[in-house]
């Protein structure tokens, strides 16, 4: 009886012990021990697992995860399009947080069938950023770094809501890219930092996550505020400088703003927010001109 009793309290003891959360896709990650050998799939993972504490575990990441600068000494086993599922064996990981995008299913698919838990990290809003990074603290019993990390960072959304939420709106044309010319719908991340500076994306209502727009397009629109990202051989927004007729143009709001800030769903993106915003309070000063 004795024996039975010890393996029942032995067991409830494990089952207690088991670490549960919910990733971004609504699926339910189970640990029975906090990760020690993490690989992340995309840069914005690399930079929320360094939030969250977890640096030291990082065992593997992909191309372009070059932040935190301690992020580039980490063995890379691929790239957002293609990994290679021999290296991630061979370090053996514990856990694997995944990023969903356009040609990500195949991928994620194979490296599910190597039968290692899998994390969905994919904010939608600015908001779900400091969940993640708490989640993923739990994830690697890290929590007396993660949460701190993740309180200042809903802290640092509460003042840029409590500063901008009443502005007059900007009507705001973001542009990712030149040729093809293409923007962002109002379901993605980057139009919920507009939304937070008072701004208005006005290719909101396309169906398409990344649609591809025409110059006509916006011409039609006229927005106030044109941003781009600042990026080696690209145009940016000089290619707008020739119409004259635009209101941003007219206004002198032309901006340029860092990619790696607002392109990057993980917490430089509040930071990426507060520039957005002051930009966009630049847009509104300049109405008085």
């Amino acid at each position: 009886m004795r024996s039975a009793a010890l393996v029942a309290a032995l067991a409830a003891a494990q089952a207690q012990a088991a670490i549960t959360v919910k990733d971004d896709g609504g699926n339910t990650v189970t640990l029975q021990k906090p990760a020690q050998r993490v690989i992340s799939l995309a840069p914005h993972v690399t930079e929320m697992l360094f939030a969250a504490g977890g640096g030291s575990h990082v065992v593997g990441v992909v191309s372009y995860s070059d932040f935190p600068e301690e992020a580039k000494k980490i063995p890379q086993i691929g790239s957002n399009r293609e990994v290679d599922l021999e290296r991630i064996m061979a370090l053996k990981p514990d856990l694997i947080v995944v990023w969903r995008h356009g040609s990500s299913e195949r991928q994620i698919d194979m490296v599910r069938k190597l039968g290692v838990p899998l994390f969905h990290s994919e904010p939608q809003k600015l908001e779900d950023i400091p969940e993640s990074v708490a989640r993923l603290g739990q994830l690697m019993g890290t929590e007396k770094t993660a949460n701190p990390a993740a309180d200042a960072l809903r802290q640092q959304l509460v003042s840029l809501r409590s500063r901008y939420a009443n502005r007059p709106p900007v009507r705001v044309f973001y542009q990712v890219w030149d040729k093809p010319l293409y923007t962002l719908n109002g379901k993605h991340i980057v139009s919920d930092a507009l939304r937070l500076c008072g701004a208005e994306n006005i290719f909101a209502k396309l169906p398409v996550t990344a649609p591809v727009v025409s110059v006509e397009g916006v011409l039609q629109e006229n927005p106030e505020a044109i941003f781009a990202t600042a990026e080696k051989n690209y145009g940016g927004v000089s290619m707008w400088k020739p119409y004259g007729t635009l209101l941003a143009v007219r206004n002198d709001n032309l901006f340029t703003i860092d990619g790696n800030l607002v392109n990057r769903s993980g917490p430089r993106m509040v930071q990426g927010a507060a520039a957005l915003c002051e930009k966009i309070e630049l847009a509104r000063q300049h109405r008085s001109k």
